[in-house]
């Protein structure tokens, strides 16, 4: 079967419609957002155990483009790609780590959290990066004139694309905000030979040049308000599904900056649902830190208004947006699937990191915000001791050292560190060392 997909507009009064190759990001009849939209019809014409068979039979192996756990998907994902043009560096099939310990310690039985961090380059924008860069590589090679791609970044979109584009030999320019992205991340486009522009503004202010420079040169835009992005990134719920044999989670947590995760996960559960592979749907949770909470704000008054704000400093580095573009998408996500939005302070964050670490996690600071508003919800009870529940881990801890070091060195400003932990410095002598290690094993 020959499968359709095309972007269209959300405003459910307009719904424009325009190919996948239209370099178009808005809707040009009303200036909404646009999203990909699926035949399903013919998507049903397979049946729920056939799906899941085909599925089963291309996860993890090495049957070019299946293995990659987006383009095993393909057909829900971006059917229209040509296997030639397909830029893969074999993304997805992350660990769904059982989080037993630090369950335990929150008061539940069934914790996972899903490492999407472990990735080529370290965070969940592979998946999303793979579909866009393919769509562009086809685009080029059917003659669009796109003389570069660009984003504007809190580090791991920058890092996604630059090594996406420099797989694929297409030029790359990343807008970064000064002085607002850790160093390991600002070395990843850098050591990619993309373009970095270190910008004296924050995220937002990056978002808007970003815009107007591809809107008046000839360059492809690769934010997450490009819609190919989340197509992507949907494949986080169908990895899930599939990694708990084709059962739901009851409780989804995800941190939320620029707001695109939170509605392509939804949106990925929402079409295993369509095509009958699930028969129910989880609780969606967006985690937001309380320096740039413009969606918790929002959640307050039941989303009667949405309002941007100027964000705040936050250790929580990449969600530190206060003018989430893809904040209706979010919404209509969490209406949908029950949602809930919470906010974690400082203090909050970074301790629901050390906590978590030393039960064998790594996590990044914006997992520690989803991880924090877990524990809160289990406080006051909306989420049950036996509850599955699912935490998404955005970005590998390793590309945080500097944030984990500060707090196990207590030196992040205004923060107590409760779980901190040191090396302990001796003479290379065997009495202080025995003596050293006697009174830690037997403490």
């Amino acid at each position: 079967m020959e499968f359709k997909a095309w972007f269209q507009c959300i405003n459910p009064d307009c719904q424009n419609r325009y190919d996948l190759t239209d370099i178009v990001y808005r809707c040009k009849k009303c200036n909404e957002l646009l999203e990909v939209q699926h035949d399903m019809e013919l998507l049903k014409q397979r049946s729920p155990e056939k799906w899941k068979t085909l599925f089963e039979s291309r996860y993890r192996r090495n049957e070019w483009p299946y293995g990659s756990a987006v383009w095993g998907k393909r057909e829900l994902v971006c059917p229209t790609v040509e296997n030639d043009n397909i830029v893969s560096t074999y993304e997805g099939g992350t660990n769904l780590f059982w989080a037993e310990r630090l369950g335990h310690q929150i008061g539940l039985d069934d914790l996972w959290v899903k490492q999407c961090g472990m990735a080529h380059t370290g965070s969940f924008k592979d998946l999303g990066m793979t579909v866009l860069v393919s769509m562009v590589k086809q685009m080029i090679a059917k003659g669009k004139n796109i003389k570069a791609v660009a984003c504007a970044s809190t580090g791991d979109t920058s890092a996604a694309l630059a090594a996406y584009c420099a797989l694929a030999d297409i030029p790359a320019i990343v807008f970064l905000p000064k002085d607002k992205v850790s160093l390991t991340q600002l070395i990843q486009p850098i050591t990619h030979g993309v373009l970095t522009l270190s910008l004296d503004t924050d995220f937002d202010g990056c978002m808007k040049l970003v815009q107007e420079v591809c809107q008046k040169n000839d360059i492809y835009l690769a934010n997450s308000m490009n819609s190919l992005r989340i197509e992507g990134q949907k494949t986080i719920s169908f990895e899930i599904v599939q990694q708990f044999n084709w059962k739901v989670p009851d409780f989804v947590i995800v941190p939320g900056g620029n707001l695109g995760n939170v509605s392509a996960i939804g949106k990925g559960f929402q079409m295993f649902y369509d095509l009958g592979l699930i028969d129910k749907l989880p609780r969606l949770v967006c985690a937001q830190a309380q320096m740039a909470d413009p969606l918790y704000r929002s959640f307050k008054n039941g989303f009667k208004t949405f309002e941007s704000i100027q964000a705040k400093k936050t250790l929580a580095s990449a969600i530190q947006i206060g003018d989430p573009v893809s904040y209706k998408k979010a919404i209509r996500a969490l209406q949908t699937f029950d949602g809930i939005v919470e906010e974690a302070s400082e203090s909050e964050l970074a301790n629901a990191v050390g906590k978590a670490n030393k039960t064998g996690l790594l996590c990044c600071p914006h997992t520690g915000v989803a991880l924090a508003v877990l524990e809160k919800l289990v406080e006051r009870g909306d989420i049950k001791k036996s509850d599955r529940v699912v935490v998404i881990s955005t970005a590998n801890g390793l590309k945080f050292t500097d944030f984990l070091f500060n707090y196990h060195t207590n030196q992040i400003e205004g923060i107590q560190s409760d779980h901190a932990f040191s090396p302990v410095e001796l003479a290379a002598d065997y009495e202080a060392v025995r003596k050293a290690i006697l009174e830690k094993i037997e403490s």
